[in-house]
């Protein structure tokens, strides 16, 4: 997200906006290979980079993690070596490891364009982006824009990328959650405190998935607990002012960040922003694509 300027971000975001309501035809002027390489699991990110690829007319070629050489125990760089050698020009990749990409963008064989699906707990630029797609329709600006990110901060890719870009284009952040899943690096992008105490503030509450998979047994909250203490409860919801927004990247935890019957509430933009995905996506592989025609 650092390599994109605010300018690049608008435009991708105005970009994006413009083939959700103007469904375009593709022009590439020849063959594009792409591959989704998800060595975690997804359903909406995932699926998601494959309508938008199919709707822009992209060759998209299959590829499954389990059956893969990575199980005879090839490295990710050797696997994307062997996708660029073949001639596939852009991989889709999500990995366990932070900041897998670095090693495979400095490479001087490697020739597929990477985009970054997803690593660790490190950044998430296509859910910031397609984020920031429905905060912008949604309000037309960044400016002064109030905003809650909630939950387990920490361990959240999403969090780290919204932060950053958020603040660069003038919102005001608050963070919320547990306070041994916060770090005070997060200080020079907004100020900890607890929900309740700015709630009727928030132009958007932004709820994050509590990451089971991240944390060592013993460091959770029964989901009650949490639900309680840290969750979008239905007083809660009514204590939102009338134009504020409620986002979460998904997949839910219902009763858990929030409750259930709000997930598809009038303040809810929970669905919005997978739709808003595919077509954030579209605008991603185009400005990618369009770069190496």
């Amino acid at each position: 997200m650092d390599l994109l300027g605010n300018e690049e971000v608008m435009g991708l975001i105005k970009r994006a906006h413009y083939l959700k309501h103007h469904p375009v035809k593709a022009d590439f002027k020849r063959q594009f290979f792409v591959a989704n390489l998800f060595f975690e699991n997804s359903t909406r990110t995932h699926k998601s980079f494959e309508v938008a690829e199919k709707k822009l007319g992209l060759d998209v070629i299959e590829f499954d993690a389990s059956t893969s050489s990575v199980n005879k125990g090839e490295t990710l760089y050797d696997t994307i070596l062997t996708m660029s050698a073949i001639g596939i020009d852009v991989c889709v990749v999500r990995h366990t490891d932070e900041h897998y990409y670095q090693e495979l963008v400095d490479s001087k064989t490697i020739q597929t364009s990477i985009i970054n699906g997803g690593d660790g707990s490190g950044q998430h630029p296509s859910q910031s982006l397609l984020d920031l797609l429905t905060i912008y329709e949604e309000f037309g600006t960044f400016e002064g824009i109030k905003i809650m990110i909630a939950g387990d901060i920490t361990h959240s890719r999403v969090a780290k990328s919204n932060m950053q870009m958020l603040k660069r284009l003038g919102a005001e952040i608050f963070f919320t959650g547990p306070e041994s899943w916060y770090d005070s690096s997060f200080d020079i992008y907004g100020r900890y405190t607890q929900l309740d105490d700015v709630i009727e503030e928030l132009d958007v509450a932004m709820l994050l998935r509590v990451q089971h998979e991240r944390h060592d047994s013993g460091t959770s909250f029964s989901k009650t607990d949490y639900h309680t203490q840290y969750g979008l409860t239905s007083e809660r919801y009514d204590r939102l002012k009338p134009t504020a927004i409620i986002m979460h990247p998904a997949p839910v935890n219902r009763g858990v960040e929030i409750a259930s019957h709000l997930v598809e509430a009038p303040k809810s933009r929970i669905v919005a922003q997978m739709t808003n995905g595919v077509f954030m996506r579209m605008a991603i592989l185009e400005a990618i694509l369009n770069g190496k025609a």
